[in-house]
């Protein structure tokens, strides 16, 4: 009797509830990645990096401001729609493109992390507070602090990469974002939607499939200077 309830206090599966069969989580991350349930302010380690991303410099700053700063080109903790344009130009991202982005990430960024109560029309986003424009719907990696959650980068591949257990292809990252869905939330489903089709389009592989290391250091923002290295004729090195 004791052992059972010992199994039941551990179990990921319901009976009655199918989606626990269907959507499966792991139980031996501890293997390679030491507490993975552990939020991490400063890495993002997964694991086959458990100590996050070799040689990319945090700056002290969270996870979250990493994965944004790539885009501050004068290092004043703020990025403007141009910063943005040209972030996003610089890692491969076509003119046309690059201006819708730029204008949509901003306007619905910037308000939320203004440091008072008056929008600007120059729609700053600053990185200070980038953890206030933090949606909902979305994969619960970032935490509502812009830290790090190992175990939810993970269950992503183990809940939906069917095919591959590294890999997403679009229509498992269709299903991702459909799974992730919370009730009502209009904003986060579209947002979403858009900033993992944007990551699709960016880190894709030859077989038209989104690998888990591109996914993990777009977390961190390393991703965003492997793209601008590769853009640019430098050396970079993913992995």
């Amino acid at each position: 009797m004791a052992a059972l309830k010992e199994r039941e206090a551990v179990a990921t599966e319901a009976r009655y509830a199918p989606v626990t069969f269907e959507r499966e989580v792991r139980d031996d991350l501890e293997v390679t990645l030491p507490k993975p349930y552990l939020a991490r302010a400063l890495a993002a380690p997964d694991t086959d990096h458990p100590n996050g991303t070799p040689g990319h410099k945090n700056d002290n700053m969270s996870v979250l401001q990493q994965h944004v700063a790539f885009f501050d080109l004068d290092d004043n903790g703020i990025v403007y729609p141009w910063e943005t344009y040209t972030g996003l130009r610089a890692i491969g991202f076509n003119v046309i493109a690059s201006l819708i982005l730029a204008i949509v990430i901003n306007v619905a960024l910037s308000y939320p992390t203004l440091p008072g109560w008056l929008p600007s029309p120059f729609f700053p986003v600053y990185i200070h507070n980038i953890h206030k424009a933090k949606h909902g719907s979305d994969s619960g990696t970032y935490d509502t602090e812009g830290r790090y959650m190992p175990v939810n980068l993970e269950n992503v591949f183990s809940k939906y990469a069917r095919t591959m257990p590294d890999k997403l292809t679009l229509g498992e990252l269709w299903d991702m974002t459909q799974g992730n869905r919370v009730a009502f939330d209009i904003f986060g489903w579209f947002a979403a939607k858009l900033e993992w089709g944007i990551l699709y389009i960016l880190a894709r592989d030859e077989n038209g499939m989104l690998p888990k290391e591109a996914v993990r250091r777009c977390f961190d923002g390393s991703l965003f200077e492997y793209c601008a290295k590769m853009n640019s004729g430098g050396e970079a090195k993913m992995g």
